[in-house]
């Protein structure tokens, strides 16, 4: 990583601020772009939700209104090779999400509907068939939405596939610069980068908010006051395995995602909370939620009850009040962007990356759900603050 002193001299075109797989991706192609890119993170890149998330590739628990990028996004995870220069070992597989009662069979039948109409390749299928895909299902299973394009992807490696693409394509990467600030310079136009224990801030003629759960504050720079819910989701991983599944495996209310990868390791979420404030510092795992989570686990997959725990950890996750993304300019002059909170947002992040770095370089793309003025129409330039 670049070292603390060394600012570039003059301004950059834009200055990213958070690494993760939004940022990143956004930076990477301005870059490749022609513009001169500076990528800022508050500790490491990828460290935060971008690095420690489940890698579920999946249609079934994306909402319908974001299933044409996340099908999109999927598509570009399988080909990293092509466009971020390594392959980061996503995986492509069929998905399974399973009903065991009469109320879940309802929403599993009426979640599938809309994403099929969305364009997701979910079909209903019957418990037989459920079972011929995965023989290692609790019997019980009364319906099966089944979709052919699902897949996952080990978050660990993909942080350093994006290090080396960005370093090639010429991007400025700063580690552990939390930005405190982001004011006008009046004199020179754009905007001067204020990071805690650096005295000189960074100048950048345009910006791009890419904090996740860090956004509420950020947006409060540019005068956007949009609250921003931050999930504290708890994921836990078993030792290695015999084969115990080759699909992603979930259920119709949402609460397990289960996946098994090359090493025989079995990954266990399903957005069950842990607790914390990321103001305050710290996240905690609660204990009878992580059981909750595990016997749900070995409810689904019997043979789950053999294996032992080695690791739980929590991941953050962002959303806004009507649950869909951050996406477009903040400012009237066209110079501050925004980019986050996308529901399962580690699939579609790539190519919403891409969308707003075609935008930024003059492009067209279509964002208009996602515009972050339709929670704040009117805001105010930012303000100098000590």
């Amino acid at each position: 990583m670049t070292a603390l002193q060394d600012w570039p001299d003059g301004s950059v075109d834009v200055a990213v601020i958070g690494g993760g797989v939004m940022g990143a991706t956004t930076a990477l192609f301005l870059a490749r772009g022609g513009m001169r890119v500076a990528l800022l993170d508050r500790q490491d890149l990828f460290r935060a939700a971008s690095g420690v998330n489940a890698g579920t590739l999946t249609l079934h628990m994306t909402r319908a209104q974001l299933i044409p990028h996340a099908m999109r996004g999927r598509e570009m995870w399988l080909a990293s090779r092509d466009w971020l220069g390594a392959d980061v070992g996503a995986l492509a597989a069929p998905g399974l999400s399973l009903a065991f009662t009469e109320a879940e069979e309802d929403l599993l039948r009426a979640r599938a509907r809309i994403r099929r109409q969305a364009g997701a390749p979910i079909d209903i299928v019957p418990p037989s068939r459920a079972a011929a895909i995965e023989p290692g299902l609790n019997p019980s299973v009364r319906a099966a939405a089944y979709c052919a394009l699902d897949g996952h992807i080990p978050a660990y490696r993909v942080g350093r596939a994006y290090a080396q693409a960005l370093a090639q394509a010429g991007v400025m990467l700063f580690a552990h610069r939390a930005v405190e600030a982001i004011v006008p310079d009046g004199a020179a136009g754009g905007y001067a980068v204020h990071c805690a224990g650096h005295a000189r801030p960074l100048a950048a003629r345009r910006i791009v908010l890419a904090g996740g759960v860090w956004l509420e504050k950020m947006l409060g720079w540019f005068g956007h006051a949009i609250p921003i819910r931050c999930l504290v989701n708890q994921l836990a991983v078993t030792e290695t395995m015999p084969r115990v599944m080759g699909s992603v495996v979930s259920i119709a209310n949402g609460l397990l995602s289960l996946k098994q990868f090359a090493n025989g390791s079995v990954l266990i979420g399903g957005g069950w909370q842990g607790e914390g404030n990321i103001h305050e510092g710290g996240t905690r795992v609660i204990p009878e939620n992580l059981r909750g989570n595990l016997r749900l686990a070995q409810h689904v997959v019997p043979r789950l009850a053999q294996a032992q725990i080695l690791r739980v950890w929590l991941g953050l996750e962002s959303e806004t009040p009507d649950a869909m993304p951050l996406i477009g300019a903040l400012t009237a002059r066209d110079d501050a962007f925004v980019i986050g909170c996308v529901h399962s947002g580690f699939t579609s992040g790539p190519y919403m990356g891409r969308l707003l770095a075609e935008r930024i370089l003059g492009g067209a793309p279509d964002l208009g759900a996602f515009d972050p003025r339709r929670f704040s129409p009117s805001p105010s330039l930012p303000e100098h603050t000590p």
